[in-house]
């Protein structure tokens, strides 16, 4: 069994077939889903999902793209929204200065209250980082985040990144990235993650893998992640695909406490 700790359920991509993606994941051996808040909205719409179905869960939170348009009524918002025992993280949150859709001092301040805000609501953090490595590491290290832990989501960083999430006793998380044919460097890192600090994920819909890539991406898809894990790592003691699920499973409900 499987889980898949980073899906979008909520997009509008799946509007004609939802359940039965849904349905589709299950068979192909996925036990459960977190469905991810990049803003108010998309939060409501998560939580939403996860009550109608007892084997998704739900974060909440603002993507760094979306945390300009933050109004003051939106903390406010997710603490209710976290009182639902299926929210079991916040974010996605963090930095990302590739696009800069919003100022990158104006993400830094809303990545520093969205870490408080989740302390408060003792839920680990999910983040988001790309080319502000850095930034999110002090951060991360001021705000004293290491106390609630957290994952780094579809991890695409150098060593050096790894090390220090690492260092903060966080997660990585792998997704379809992996399989891509120019992500060499990648596949070195996961080869060297620590078991008990690996997680699978899609992004789905976005990054779908080999050799499913040019397609809607999906949570059934997950499997070939696991498979390209196992792949990597199979010079290691009874090392399989359903090696791969049990340990990703276990830290998945490690991490995200609030599921089972």
């Amino acid at each position: 069994m499987l889980i898949d700790t980073h899906t979008h359920l909520d997009d509008a991509r799946y509007n004609d077939d939802r359940e039965a993606m849904i349905s589709r994941a299950r068979e192909a051996g996925v036990e459960a889903f977190v469905t991810i808040g990049c803003d108010l909205a998309t939060s409501q719409a998560a939580v939403a999902l996860a009550e109608q179905h007892s084997y998704v869960y739900a974060s909440v939170g603002v993507h760094p793209h979306e945390v300009k348009h933050i109004q003051d009524n939106w903390y406010d918002g997710f603490r209710q929204l976290a009182k639902s025992r299926k929210v079991v993280a916040y974010g996605e949150i963090g930095l990302d200065y590739h696009y800069n859709y919003s100022s990158p001092k104006e993400q830094r301040e809303r990545f520093r209250e969205q870490i408080q805000l989740a302390r408060e609501l003792t839920l680990p953090v999910i983040i988001h980082t790309r080319e502000a490595q850095e930034d999110t590491i002090a951060i991360l290290k001021e705000e004293r985040a290491s106390e609630i832990g957290g994952v780094f989501h579809c991890f695409s960083g150098d060593a050096w990144l790894a090390k220090d999430a690492l260092d903060l006793g966080f997660y990585l998380s792998f997704s379809g990235i992996l399989t891509f044919q120019n992500a060499t460097m990648l596949r070195d890192i996961a080869k060297t993650v620590p078991l008990d600090r690996l997680l699978i994920e899609t992004d789905c819909p976005y990054l779908t893998p080999m050799p499913h890539r040019g397609k809607r991406n999906e949570p059934a898809h997950v499997t070939h992640v696991a498979q390209q894990l196992a792949t990597i790592r199979a010079g290691e003691p009874e090392m399989s695909v359903e090696t791969i699920g049990r340990l990703t499973t276990r830290n998945a409900k490690q991490l995200f406490s609030r599921l089972r």
